[in-house]
């Protein structure tokens, strides 16, 4: 079989390097990977199942057996290589995944039928490139049990002083993650945008604000208050010191997510069937 797969729009994927990856502690995702790799080898398609400890460079197209957390951490390793990630939802919500375990055979014919599409979606970074972020970054004070003042500059201008208990910056994709449930917009992922969501204000006129992907925004603390603790995706952590601040931008990388069953696995879509939304209640 051709390794070259190209899509009815034009996208291409290379699966002479699959690989499908799963967390080792998850039994059921173990037992899904070897069975995923047996469809796979009927298809000709040889995959190495590798767990998500275990990355390599080599890979060309991934698939990743898992809750959202796990297809965030393997889009962040391969967002440097251009890799495709195709999710299989093991977790709860699985906003990033196109297929439950019980799909595997018909995901594997949307593929070599060429029903997919690549989309690049854009990440934060900071720290250097230390920190990076397909979902959100997410900034509080040194005690989780206190509020914190900070300081948002963009393009080095002082924009927002929050009075809270703390701020997330997120990108299209994590606007329906932690971003959403501290009350900011839910954008479209294809959007080259990043969101400013403060974590409980101390204040009603504090609300979140969307900015170009191309600003740079800095977060200081005030002087009495100085460490801060950084988290990327809820996975990277980090702690700042005496008179550090953080600055984040867009990175110059793109987490690569395949998208099957268009249709039904459109953005509008997955919307409405996981999140319900604007589904009327009915009493």
């Amino acid at each position: 079989m051709q390794s070259i797969i190209k899509s009815v729009n034009g996208d291409e994927i290379n699966l002479s390097k699959t690989g499908v990856f799963y967390n080792k502690e998850n039994q059921k995702a173990a037992d899904t990977a070897l069975k995923l790799a047996e469809d796979l080898k009927k298809n000709d398609i040889n995959a190495e199942i590798h767990t998500t400890d275990l990355f390599s460079p080599e890979i060309t197209f991934a698939i990743v057996l898992g809750g959202d957390g796990t297809i965030l951490k393997t889009a962040r390793y391969y967002s440097k290589y251009l890799v495709p990630i195709l999710g299989i939802n093991l977790g709860r919500l699985g906003f990033l995944s196109q297929a439950k375990p019980t799909q595997t055979e018909e995901a594997i014919k949307y593929i070599l039928d060429g029903a997919f599409k690549i989309e690049d979606r854009i990440m934060l970074t900071a720290l250097d490139g230390r920190m990076n972020a397909l979902n959100d970054i997410v900034i509080k004070g040194d005690s989780f049990s206190r509020t914190s003042r900070l300081y948002v500059h963009i393009n080095d201008n002082i924009v927002c002083d929050y009075l809270a208990d703390g701020i997330i910056i997120s990108t299209p994709t994590g606007s329906t993650a932690y971003t959403l449930s501290a009350g900011g917009p839910i954008l479209s992922p294809v959007l080259d945008a990043m969101v400013i969501v403060p974590i409980c204000p101390h204040t009603m006129n504090a609300r979140p604000i969307v900015i170009p992907s191309d600003e740079i925004i800095k977060v200081t603390s005030s002087k009495n208050k100085p460490l801060l603790k950084i988290s990327a995706d809820g996975q990277q952590t980090f702690n700042l010191g005496d008179n550090e601040f953080i600055e984040i931008r867009k990175s110059k990388y793109q987490a690569r997510l395949l998208l099957l069953n268009l249709e039904k696995n459109s953005f509008y879509s997955v919307l409405k069937e996981k999140l319900h939304w604007g589904v009327s209640w009915k009493g």
